[in-house]
């Protein structure tokens, strides 16, 4: 099958497309084949484009949604799938706006208590005990007095996280930013997993404008 080869998938796949509503149903010759047309070619290029852009889910529901005639749910769900990619650009910023305004303070050395760091930061100590409760931070306790005892990489998790908390995210949105920071074993390791990510908002960014253009096309054809 042309339309098969031509995207280097099985003829099987094509029909499974097809009865998954992604692409329009196919007329049907006196044998009982399918019949696929210019048409069809245009709606699995648009879907293929919009699975790099949008997932595998979403471009689904929106072929769907096309092919049923429900154009607006399908801008609809594009609209939500953009403002997804900006939340994520946003955290994005967040976490790199915070890694540099740690940057520029000596390391941290030696231990500190729960009142000397919260008077430092001017952050309240019943923050402090909230925020390891949500895992942001982990400190120790001393063995002896029972008293939280902040290491010099606790520190840091507690700055970050107040960096964070002061751009408006939430503490299980900035859970796993810290989680990652400790596995990276600390901030200047980041620099290229940052990098990374950016590279990969980038290319989603792309494969949405590849997405929309091959779509509109095909809603241009039907």
């Amino acid at each position: 099958m042309d339309l098969a080869r031509e995207h280097g998938l099985s003829t099987q796949a094509i029909r499974n497309y097809e009865d998954a509503g992604i692409l329009p149903a196919a007329e049907r010759t006196v044998h009982g084949y399918r019949t696929y047309t210019p048409l069809h070619a245009g709606a699995l290029r648009a879907f293929l484009a919009l699975v790099a852009g949008h997932g595998h889910q979403t471009a689904t529901s929106i072929m769907r949604a096309v092919n049923r005639g429900a154009v607006e749910d399908a801008l609809r769900l594009i609209d939500e799938s953009h403002g997804q990619l900006l939340d994520d650009r946003r955290t994005l910023q967040a976490v790199e706006d915070a890694l540099r305004d740690l940057a520029p303070v000596p390391q941290e050395r030696g231990d500190t208590f729960i009142g000397p760091l919260s008077r430092r930061l001017g952050i309240r100590p019943a923050t402090l005990r909230k925020w390891e409760t949500a895992g942001l931070v982990r400190p120790r306790r001393d063995p002896l007095t029972g008293y939280r005892v902040y290491s010099a990489a606790d520190v840091r998790d507690v700055r970050l996280a107040h960096q964070l908390r002061r751009g408006g995210y939430l503490l299980e949105q900035i859970a796993p930013l810290i989680a990652q920071v400790r596995a990276a074993g600390g901030v200047a390791p980041l620099e290229s997993t940052l990098r990374d990510w950016r590279a990969r908002l980038s290319a989603r960014g792309r494969a949405m404008l590849k997405g929309a253009a091959d779509l509109d096309a095909y809603l241009r054809a039907g």
